[in-house]
């Protein structure tokens, strides 16, 4: 059995989403392909393209679009994949022409590449279009029971800063580094890649994203809790113990009777529950809280007197 990754299925949803228009069309395909492509440079001053992916859907997706707009069809090629890597490469291939020079400047990819100027990028279905195929051709997001992260890569910077301009006109707190030469638009917050997935169509990815998410930080929760639950008791039980020290101390200098009757109280009090904490003391005795510390206080100060004392006869 093949295991797809949660970056697979997210793309292989995604790749099923048609998108509403025609210039959502140019926004996604053009985004697609800048992501995932390569200028072909012919004679004449002529270009083509070439475009590769290992995911069969996102294959047949770049392929459907392009010939849903265009009337060149492109070669498709399927390079099979070596024995340590399974995975086929899906290629689709335009022979550069002057008609393939001609629909790469309608979709922005030459000559200048990532400026995206003949594209209408005001409109929000076609930001949505834009940053699904961005994610289509070179997006990965990690499983949701990890560290949440999504990346989209690319080597052209100025593209990079489109797609984090479009991603924070949607609010995302999306970020942007450079690795190699390369160009990282990144989220590592659980809301924002949520919010993407929603965002470029992939609903049944988000539900599972979600799902996964609050049980996720349900474990977190519970875990913060029992943390501080086990912080608070060894708190209780390093007091407890301070405070019989003080009293064994105070014992064994025969100063226990000459203490005030108050004090030997809280003494008794402390000796008889010595797991309990300040507060199961109060309701034990029917003192105050504050008032049981204050007394506490008394003994350990005489106590430290007598210690204090005891280093000097040393």
């Amino acid at each position: 059995m093949t295991f797809v990754s949660f970056a697979e299925e997210v793309k292989n949803e995604a790749a099923h989403y048609k998108p509403e228009n025609s210039a959502c069309r140019y926004a996604e395909l053009a985004a697609l392909l800048c992501m995932g492509g390569s200028i072909i440079l012919g004679p004449k001053q002529t270009t083509g393209i070439e475009f590769s992916t290992s995911n069969n859907a996102v294959a047949r997706k770049a392929l459907s679009m392009w010939m849903r707009t265009f009337s060149i069809r492109p070669e498709v090629l399927v390079r099979q994949g070596l024995k340590l890597r399974k995975k086929n490469i899906y290629i689709l291939r335009v022979i550069p022409s002057h008609e393939s020079t001609h629909i790469l400047e309608e979709l922005s990819l030459f000559p200048h590449a990532g400026e995206f100027h003949n594209l209408q990028l005001k409109k929000t279905d076609c930001r949505r279009a834009f940053l699904r195929g961005a994610f289509l051709g070179g997006g990965s997001v990690n499983q949701p029971n990890g560290d949440y992260h999504l990346e989209l890569v690319t080597g052209n910077e100025i593209f990079a800063k489109r797609i984090l301009k479009i991603m924070r006109h949607f609010r995302l707190p999306a970020k942007i580094t450079d690795r190699k030469g390369e160009y990282l638009v990144y989220l590592k917050e659980g809301n924002g890649v949520s919010s993407f997935l929603q965002y470029i169509g992939a609903n049944q990815a988000y539900m599972k994203f979600e799902s996964v998410r609050v049980l996720k930080d349900m474990r977190n929760n519970v875990n913060r809790i029992v943390n501080c639950e086990t912080a608070n008791l060894q708190k209780t039980v390093d007091a407890a113990i301070r405070q019989i020290q003080y009293i064994y101390t105070i014992q064994e200098a025969g100063l226990y009777d000459r203490m005030t009757m108050k004090l030997q109280e809280a003494a008794k009090l402390r000796l008889d529950h010595p797991e309990s904490s300040l507060s199961e003391l109060a309701e034990f005795s029917g003192l105050t809280k504050p008032g049981l510390m204050h007394r506490f206080k008394k003994i350990a100060d005489i106590a430290k007197t007598i210690e204090g004392q005891r280093k000097n006869e040393n």
